[in-house]
């Protein structure tokens, strides 16, 4: 197996991030429950857009934003995705690129806008995220940069884009290149509402490939059908090789083969915008499993990861994540 040129390549949604601020009156006026994530139209996403207050634009998507952890660690990180030659293309790319990832795909000119999620923060920072999808569920196998994936040693997943069939045959197409050099592949169920749509299908995914699975404790109940986060985590250790679950408040759990490592979280003087949180978690624990570190650093560099995210505005680190970590001991 030859050496791998990138740490980690992520295939996922390219959205750009509108994040701006509202009260819980803002929310009620255009109709959407506080906390929820729910998709629009076009026609919908602009309503909204010229309703809300000042904003900041940046590249987003789940994996996109564990793209870009693993690059401020210091990893070697390029990401996969569908822009429009727009505008908001045009961000999204200058974005990733900026802050040293990987982004080779050209824009497409076929009528359809970049993707978008307009994401409003309520004072005691929590999220409500409207995302009109556009362009980026068109991603399919013609999209993707085999060589690039059979150089990197991990390839990571967003669940988020498994709705297209197109989407699903680029999935499995990436991770056959990716088996065939000898590299690791990674899923993360993204939300339970994917969770709900593709539960087979992801089951039937993660028996027959993926080697580190990540999600939360809703998503992988939701995905075993059951109330007890115990009973779901040994079937998902029974299910894939190592696996990475999610508590929030609680903290983390890595499942591997018998040994479960327990990772606390880290403290935060105010929870700020809960916003990426997960991807970040996800960032920092695919930054360390791909340095070889021990699966318990790994986890406190994930857990690290997400205490510096929800401390402020946005689902990009505001510190090098590598600087942080040094602070704090993790790594030299």
């Amino acid at each position: 197996m030859t050496a791998a040129r990138y740490d980690v390549i992520g295939i996922g949604n390219a959205i750009v991030d509108i994040i701006g601020r509202c009260d819980e009156a803002f929310l009620a006026d255009v109709g959407v429950a506080k906390g929820s994530m729910r998709l629009v139209d076009a026609a919908e996403i602009q309503k909204i857009y010229a309703g809300m207050g000042p904003a900041v634009e940046i590249s987003g998507g789940s994996a996109a934003n564990t793209i870009a952890g693993i690059a401020s660690f210091g990893g070697s990180a390029a990401f996969i995705g569908t822009v429009a030659n727009d505008e908001f293309g045009r961000i999204f790319s200058h974005d990733i690129r900026s802050i040293g990832v990987t982004f080779d795909a050209p824009p497409v000119s076929n009528g359809t806008p970049t993707s978008r999620s307009l994401i409003l923060v309520t004072p005691d920072g929590e999220r409500t995220m409207n995302t009109y999808l556009g362009i980026s569920t068109n991603l399919g196998e013609a999209q993707l940069d085999l060589d690039m994936i059979r150089a990197s040693s991990i390839l990571y997943l967003e669940g988020y884009l498994f709705d297209e069939p197109q989407a699903k045959q680029a999935f499995r197409a990436a991770l056959t290149a990716a088996k065939e050099a000898g590299r690791k592949t990674a899923l993360t169920l993204s939300d339970g509402f994917c969770v709900d749509r593709h539960r087979d299908e992801f089951l039937k995914l993660i028996r027959s490939g993926i080697d580190i699975l990540f999600a939360n404790e809703s998503e992988i109940k939701s995905l075993y059908q059951t109330e007890s986060f115990e009973f779901a985590a040994e079937n998902a250790r029974a299910d894939t090789k190592l696996a990475v679950l999610t508590r929030s408040a609680k903290g983390s759990e890595i499942l591997f083969e018998g040994e479960t490592i327990r990772i606390g979280t880290f403290p935060v003087e105010e929870v700020v915008d809960t916003t990426g949180a997960g991807d970040l978690y996800a960032a920092g624990f695919l930054f360390g499993y791909a340095k070889g570190l021990h699966l318990e650093t790994a986890g406190r560099l994930a857990s690290l990861a997400a205490s510096e995210i929800i401390s402020h505005t946005g689902a990009r680190p505001a510190v090098s994540l590598a600087g942080f970590a040094r602070q704090h001991g993790i790594i030299s």
